[in-house]
């Protein structure tokens, strides 16, 4: 049986998750990172992309995925066909590394950005990496170089973090600066030994 001790990590676009992940990592979590597994994927689907969508969207050998993305981002029928096409394979690869990390019962994350909007996961425990949504708003500006209007597009794409905030079983505030997540992500770490004490 999967996802035993699966714990699901997720949050709202630019809130942070990455980092959380890396610095659970450097705690000593383990971390399977649905992204990444979404990225191989899709770049052993490039037939597929060019027959689905056209070659305009690979470059090479991988799939481009910036531009893919501004696509699927204004045509909701196309990012419908590619979530149809990606999720049950990320499924499916997601579920076999599970499998190999319920064997060390004890916890591990699922980095799984969109875990509250799809509930394809049949995960009980979660946590959410908290950010307020103007802050949220600011950093996705910053870091993607998006207009306000196109942010706000995207952002409003997922669920609203105080949503996910009220669903999660712990949360992890990223609304200051790097220490104070630094401490966030020791706290969380500490609780999750703790309740699992060996």
């Amino acid at each position: 049986m999967a996802y035993e001790y699966a714990i699901a990590l997720t949050g709202g676009i630019a809130t942070g998750k990455s980092t959380v992940a890396s610095l659970l990592a450097l705690n000593g979590m383990r971390v399977i990172d649905a992204d990444t597994i979404s990225h191989e994927i899709l770049d052993d689907s490039v037939e597929w992309v060019i027959e689905t969508f056209g070659s305009k969207y690979v470059n090479g050998t991988k799939v481009d995925r910036t531009k893919l993305g501004s696509y699927i981002f204004s045509h909701p029928a196309a990012k419908k066909t590619l979530e149809a096409y990606l999720h049950p394979k990320i499924q499916a690869e997601i579920e076999k590394r599970s499998e190999k990390q319920d064997k060390f019962q004890f916890p591990y994350l699922i980095d799984i950005p969109l875990f509250f909007e799809n509930s394809n996961y049949d995960i009980k425990e979660s946590v959410v990496v908290y950010t307020p949504e103007d802050i949220q708003l600011e950093r996705f500006m910053k870091r993607n170089g998006y207009s306000e209007e196109e942010s706000l597009k995207r952002i409003a794409s997922q669920m609203p973090i105080d949503e996910k905030k009220n669903k999660a079983t712990w949360i992890i505030d990223n609304s200051k600066n790097l220490k104070h997540l630094q401490n966030e992500v020791e706290q969380f770490v500490e609780k999750i030994k703790e309740i699992y004490k060996k």
